[in-house]
């Protein structure tokens, strides 16, 4: 097989168009998978995709097109940047169009993919043999799985750029399941390698909130003080930033945008938490490192090919709970007349001051609820940012610091802009593992919070 160096340098000197950029992800991903407390696959998976795109001057600007593919033969590489050249034409003159950036260089270029193995489990697996024995003995089921993946990007183009970037990332979720499977929990963990993963923990989680299911009190929907944990802080504030396109703000579309017509158009600059809360993304961030340069395989409202090889690496989005910036383009940014604050790779959010864990939280926790995960969530109307999901495996009644059994499941709608001014109690920022959007969101850092009044609209029969 070509090299990722090699096939870049082919396509980029086979364009016979103003310049080309060619993004090359190589990665590979080892796994382990179980299923009833036995282990059911293992193995490495390989993959890679190639991205061509075409930069063509026009008289009136400049066009842009692009094709992906997962492999390309060297006999290809003509054809390949030629339909490149082709989508880029047809495409007429881009919208987001921009200054390219040029010889720029980022890593160490020749170096071939460093691939994960099964060796990145070895010390967790003989934990993980012994919990699953330990869970047979006692009658409780488990399911899951932990994955590693390390992946490299390289960026090359006709006019100089050469960046690479390897990212390694990882995680074990598991569900727990007992008594006739009347009674179910999960627990993730988020990881770059697996030495901070500890498979006691998780089996204590588990085991305790199985425990705490003996107990089931049936109570109606309505609005309870509800504690989240940081894993679904992530999910809900991961959706924000995903709606916080600065070009739809500024045109009237999302729950950023001005709703009295006046000028400015967006709301940055506005007080939205209760709190001093300081949401960013940042490439240096320690456990959550990522790529400190922008790669775009494709343009939409939050991210641009013309801007592969920019800077990207710390971005305030709300800063002592104002909003600080929206997702920009370098051409939406002109357009909105604000700065140019591209989308980042992580995403964290700190209160300055705040303290404890997610047991710290419950031990002060009078009268309210705690969730395990938010599921299926899915939004309901973007000029409010109103999403709704489900609650699963797990909603817990707490009185007076203690949990005392579980509650029915619910259907829930919030807005996590309207949940950002309803923060009763904030805890320590630590690196979590979101659970509903896990498979794209590999980097988050996020306090558990107690919010106020959380709306559990209806009761679901789910289990």
């Amino acid at each position: 097989m070509i090299s990722p160096q090699e096939l870049i340098e082919r396509i980029t000197a086979s364009a016979d168009y103003d310049d080309c950029i060619v993004i090359v992800n190589e990665q590979t991903q080892a796994n382990l998978r179980w299923a009833n407390n036995t282990l059911t696959t293992n193995g490495v998976i390989a993959e890679r995709a190639i991205t061509v795109i075409a930069f063509v001057a026009l008289d009136n600007g400049m066009a842009s097109g692009g094709i992906t593919r997962a492999d390309i033969a060297v006999h290809e590489i003509d054809a390949i940047a030629k339909e490149a050249g082709v989508a880029a034409r047809a495409a007429g003159k881009a919208k987001d169009m921009a200054k390219l950036a040029r010889n720029l260089s980022v890593g160490t270029w020749s170096d071939a993919h460093a691939a994960t193995s099964p060796a990145v489990f070895a010390a967790i697996a003989p934990a993980l043999g012994e919990m699953f024995q330990r869970s047979r003995g006692d009658e409780i089921e488990l399911f899951g799985y932990a994955e590693h993946t390390h992946r490299t990007t390289w960026v090359g183009s006709k006019g100089g750029l050469r960046l690479r970037w390897d990212q390694p990332a990882g995680r074990i979720e598991m569900t727990g399941k007992s008594h006739q499977r009347t009674r179910s929990t999960w627990e993730g963990v988020a990881t770059r390698d697996f030495s901070n993963v500890s498979i006691a923990d998780i089996d204590t989680a588990i085991r305790q909130r199985l425990e705490w299911q003996a107990k089931r009190i049936e109570i109606p929907a309505g609005r309870y003080n509800t504690l989240m944990p940081s894993g679904g802080v992530g999910d809900i504030l991961t959706y924000l930033l995903w709606s916080a396109a600065g070009r739809d703000a500024y045109e009237g579309h999302s729950v950023f945008s001005r709703k009295d017509g006046a000028c400015p158009k967006t709301r940055v600059g506005e007080k939205l938490s209760n709190r001093a809360v300081n949401l960013y993304s940042d490439s240096n961030y320690p456990g959550l490192e990522c790529a400190p340069f922008l790669v775009a395989t494709t343009s939409g409202p939050t991210s641009s090919v013309f801007d592969n090889g920019q800077k990207n690496d710390h971005t305030n989005w709300i800063t002592q709970g104002e909003l600080t910036s929206l997702v920009q383009t370098r051409a939406s940014a002109v357009d909105t007349k604000l700065l140019f604050t591209p989308m980042g790779d992580n995403l964290i959010m700190e209160v300055p001051g705040a303290k404890g864990s997610l047991e710290d939280l419950i031990a002060g926790l009078a009268d309210g609820l705690l969730l395990t995960t938010l599921w299926y969530i899915r939004e309901v109307d973007p000029s409010t940012l109103l999403l709704t999901g489900l609650t699963r495996d797990g909603v817990y009644r707490v009185k007076d610091g203690e949990v005392i059994g579980a509650v029915n499941n619910f259907r829930w709608n919030e807005s996590p802009v309207d949940l950002l001014s309803r923060m009763k109690t904030v805890g320590a920022t630590e690196i979590t593992q979101p659970r509903e959007w896990g498979d794209y969101v590999d980097r988050t850092a996020m306090p558990p919070v107690l919010f106020e009044n959380f709306n559990m609209s209806t009761v679901s029969l789910g289990n």
